[in-house]
């Protein structure tokens, strides 16, 4: 019969022929290549992709603090700087690391050391209440259109980068930041 198959009403239909073994191979392949792709990115832990920044020169800014007055980079030139960006919604993180930042300016701000706070995507009075409760007098302002934060590569909040006394990027951190590392990470700067 050929390639016709005849069915039991007398009609004739084409035979249906498997594709390849080379296609099926292939789309199988391809399949399990997409979903470890997958599965890889979805298990990765952002605290584990490497910044394009390190040891690049920190991106200059000038930021309006919330106290009055400005804060230029450019003008720390010589100090080690930390910057961190947090917001009052960054519950719990930012809220567990606030007096931690606040105890590490206090421990290190007359050996050279700046603090600065860097407010992302948030509300001037919410940040207010924030930097108030906490009790935060180490210099922060707010961050408008995210600027600073793109030209930084801040995925979210909290990330805290430290600045070496030449003015790179020695080290970023994402997420809350434990006393024990913010220690480590400015006395390595010293």
């Amino acid at each position: 019969m050929g390639q016709e198959q005849v069915l039991g009403t007398g009609a004739a239909a084409p035979v249906r022929r498997s594709a390849p073994w080379w296609k099926w191979a292939l789309s199988i392949g391809l399949a399990a290549g997409l979903i470890a792709l997958l599965a890889y990115g979805f298990t990765r832990s952002p605290k584990e992709i490497p910044s394009p920044l390190i040891r690049q020169p920190a991106p200059d800014f000038t930021l309006a603090l919330l106290d009055g007055g400005h804060l230029a980079l450019g003008g720390l030139r010589g100090k080690v700087v930390v910057l961190n960006f947090w917001a009052f919604w960054c519950y719990p993180a930012c809220w567990n690391e606030a007096p931690r930042l606040q105890a590490a300016w206090e421990r290190f701000r007359e050996r050279g050391v700046v603090l600065v706070g860097i407010v992302y995507q948030d509300r001037e009075q919410s940040a207010r209440g924030f930097i108030r409760k906490h009790r935060k007098t180490y210099p922060s302002g707010m961050d408008p259109r995210s600027r600073i934060a793109i030209d930084y590569g801040v995925y979210g909040v909290p990330e805290t980068f430290f600045i070496d006394r030449e003015g790179r990027i020695a080290h970023k951190h994402v997420g809350e930041i434990g006393m024990e590392a913010l220690v480590a990470q400015i006395e390595e700067l010293l």
